[in-house]
This record gives structure tokens, C-alpha cells and sequence, in this order.
């Protein structure tokens, strides 16, 4: 089988790589040359330089379809995060590393992977014969292929010609904007404050803090808060964030000159939208990762719903899918394992949004996973329900038999106690008083 991979993101690569191990061949087109020295600026990948966390099923992906992608992984610092299981075994939770890092170990294995040639170039459009995609144009030339793949991620609009033709299934803008910063551990210094084994994450009164550690001792330090709230869009001036890292207990821990530097500036993400897309229906056609779904980045699940997709597409390959027709089964697989996780999103981040703003939750009306997941600490008996929601191996809705659980939790006045910090009235304080024009 020719496969034509638009797109040498994550997504493209490790799908480009499992298909040339099955004996296809394949070529993945991107604009991006790749890495040719030390920087690499990705045009176009915003999230490429902000803060990542890796869960599980990357690295299994990873094991399973192209083990040397993750030995490549490994040996530039990428560290996996183990903790032994109810049976005593050892069970990754997920993969300390940067995105950077990720991208440039994918690259280097792709580069050495026979069947998989890596094209520089722009594809100008789909090629039809009688309805059927048959290739594409690169560059003005034609490359045909028995499927043509969209792995170019949130902005990829490959074959969609208007909102009918495969326009998104949920489209909602989160609401939430955030800026972080990357540094890096002085040699013998121990990470900061953790609330899980590979980020600590903290809800505030008005905004949201997390750290992602990295590998070699690398970290992120991401501050969300309401698309809305003008005077916290002060954080992307260095001198604000700074004094917000400094105000609030963990960061400082973290931050402190004894014990880290940073290693950028202070990087802005922006336009953020949850997003789920339906396949567009044209037959040699079939979208992955991003190109069908995007999440708002601060649960770690982008590139871990990539790596399922892939999964799920190269076993409906490997069970004899038609390439022609197998984006009708891929899709409704999709439907059925990807969409609920965007719909999760899109209410949560509204909810979240809301309470920030001062609106409090009513605990009669539906409630959101993250505020069921949040309650166990009121009643441990949710914690049975929750463990398969966080670790993204049960669908959003085995929360459900939780919610009168948590709905009575919330009935007696109990809510979820904040962490350490100032409240945001007081972090406008701080940053007005290290940037007085803010």
C-alpha cells in the first residue's frame, strides 16, 4: 500500500513509522525540513516550545509499533515515571520530557526507518478520480497513493471545503489563554513541590498554576486563567510572572534562584478550542490526531488521543480495512472514543470558567467530571469510579455512578479547598506592583 502522510508532527511520524514496519510504503510531508542543528523553531506548531505532559499510552504506542522512535526517546533524557500496580508490577505513568525533546527523537528515528521517506514541502490539494482520492499535489507534482492521510494537525483543513463537508461535530473555545516558562534544575538541586508523580497542579480562587518536570531536569511553569481577565494578561511580561512564581508558596519553591534558572522566555498560548471533526466522508480520505480532535492543553491528553487513534487506524488495517472506506469504521470508532473526551472538555473549562468568574456551582444541575473526580476528597468511595477517568482508560462517562456521590458531597456546602496562594485579587496586587503599567 502508498500511503501519503500529510503532516510530520507526532501523529504523521508515528503512524508513517508503524505502516513502513508493516511493509507499506510511505512518504510524510511537512514544510518543516526538521531539526538542522541545535535551535529548531517549528513555523506553525505553537504548542511546540510549552510545557507537555506524556502519559502512558505514548510510550506504549510507542513499544508496540516502533521501539526504536522510544530507545531514541530515552537516550536524549526522556524519563519514564514507574510506580508498581495492585499485583506489585511496575506500571509507567507517564514520561518526564519535553515536547522539543519528543519531536527531535521521532525525527532522528524517522530518518532511519526504511519505507518512510520524509518530503520538504507544501501539498497544494487533493487528486479525485471519479470521487476517490487518489494522491495529492506536492509542490505542484503529483504523488499518488491508495490512502492519503490528514495528520496536519488543528489547522489542517485537508479535503474540507465548507462547515457541511466534515466541519466540526463540537467546536467551543475554552475560554482559558495561559502563559508559561521553561527552567531548568541547578545540577544537584531536587524538584519542587509535586501533587503527582510527574506534575503538580494547583486550583486557585480565579486561576490555575502547574509545573511539568522534564527530562535532564528541565520544568515548565504554565499559569491559566480566564480568556477574560485582562488584568492577569499581565502574566506574559517576565517581571509579572516572576513575581507570581515568587507569591505563591510552590512556585517559589520551585523557581528559586538556589535552586533553578530559567532557560526561556515567557511563551504565550493562545487560541485555544476544543474541537472534535468527523472524518469528511471521501473515500482514500482519513484524518488523525489533531486533524480530528484538539483539547485544551492543561490535561496532557492531545498527544495521548493521537497515539490511540493511531492504534485503533492500524488495526482496522491490520484486520484487512479497505484503505478506500476504512476512515467509515475509524470514524465511528472516533465517535465513540474520542469525541466524549473533546465534550468533557468543553464542559469543564465552561464550568471552570463560570466559577472563576464568581458564579457558584449548583449542585441540582448536571456536574462535571472534573468536579465529580475533585469530590473524592469529601467521599473516598469516588475514588473507585475515578481511576480509569484520569488514567484516559475508561470514557468520561464511568464517572456517572459517582455523581450522587459527589452531588450530596456538595449539597452540605463542602467545595474543593484551594491551594496555598493568592487569591486573584491579590495576584493583580502583585503583578501591578512589578509592572505598575499593568
Amino acid at each position: 500500500m502508498r500511503t501519503l502522510i500529510v503532516g510530520s508532527g507526532p501523529t504523521g511520524l508515528i503512524l508513517g513509522a508503524s505502516l513502513a514496519r508493516r511493509g507499506h510504503e510511505v512518504m510524510s510531508v511537512d514544510r518543516d525540513p526538521g531539526p538542522t542543528g541545535g535551535a529548531w523553531i517549528r513555523r506553525g506548531v505553537m504548542q511546540f516550545e510549552h510545557a507537555h505532559g506524556f502519559r502512558p499510552q505514548v510510550p506504549m504506542a510507542l513499544q508496540a509499533e516502533w521501539p526504536a522512535a522510544l530507545k531514541s526517546w530515552l537516550s536524549l533524557g526522556a524519563q519514564p515515571v514507574e510506580a508498581p500496580d495492585s499485583a506489585g508490577s511496575p506500571q509507567v505513568l507517564g514520561v518526564l520530557s519535553r515536547r522539543s525533546t519528543f519531536e527531535r527523537a521521532l525525527r532522528h528515528a524517522a530518518t532511519k526507518q526504511p519505507g518512510l521517506t520524509l518530503r520538504t514541502g507544501h501539498v497544494d490539494g487533493l487528486v479525485l478520480d471519479r470521487g476517490h482520492v487518489v494522491g495529492a499535489r506536492v509542490d505542484g507534482s503529483l504523488v499518488e497513493a491508495n490512502l492519503v492521510v490528514d495528520a496536519s494537525g488543528r489547522a489542517g483543513h485537508l479535503g474540507r471545503t465548507s462547515a457541511q463537508d466534515g466541519g466540526p461535530e463540537l467546536d467551543g473555545d475554552c475560554g482559558l489563554a495561559y502563559v508559561d516558562r521553561t527552567y531548568q534544575l541547578i545540577p544537584g538541586a531536587e524538584p519542587g513541590p509535586m501533587t503527582t508523580p510527574i506534575a503538580h497542579f494547583a486550583e486557585f480562587d480565579g486561576y490555575q498554576c502547574l509545573v511539568f518536570l522534564h527530562e535532564s531536569g528541565h520544568f515548565s511553569v504554565v499559569f491559566v486563567r480566564p480568556t477574560g481577565d485582562a488584568a492577569l494578561k499581565a502574566l506574559r511580561f517576565e517581571a509579572a510572572f516572576e513575581a507570581a512564581c515568587h507569591a505563591i508558596p510552590a512556585l517559589s519553591e520551585w523557581t528559586e534562584p538556589a535552586r533553578a534558572h530559567p532557560t526561556s522566555q515567557v511563551l504565550v498560548g493562545g487560541a485555544l478550542r476544543n474541537i472534535y471533526r468527523r472524518q469528511t466522508g471521501k473515500p482514500g480520505l482519513v484524518a488523525v490526531g489533531d486533524s480530528v480532535a484538539t483539547t485544551t492543553p492543561t490535561r496532557g491528553r492531545g498527544i495521548a488521543m493521537a497515539c490511540m487513534q493511531v492504534t485503533a487506524l492500524l488495526t482496522l488495517l491490520d484486520d484487512g480495512a479497505d484503505p478506500s472506506t476504512v476512515a467509515e469504521p475509524f470514524g465511528a470508532w472516533c465517535d465513540h472514543h474520542i469525541e466524549p473526551w473533546v465534550a468533557d472538555h468543553i464542559a469543564i473549562d465552561g464550568g471552570m470558567v463560570r466559577r472563576w468568574q464568581g458564579q457558584d456551582l449548583d449542585p441540582s444541575l448536571p456536574l462535571t467530571s472534573d468536579l465529580i473526580a475533585a469530590a473524592v476528597e469529601a467521599d473516598p468511595r469516588i475514588g473507585q469510579h475515578a481511576a480509569g477517568y484520569f488514567a484516559m482508560t475508561a470514557l468520561p462517562e464511568t464517572l456517572r455512578p459517582a455523581e450522587p456521590l459527589a452531588r450530596a458531597a456538595y449539597q452540605r456546602g463542602w467545595r474543593p479547598t484551594y491551594a496555598a496562594g493568592p487569591k486573584r485579587d491579590d495576584l493583580v496586587n502583585v503583578i501591578r506592583g512589578a509592572v505598575p503599567a499593568a
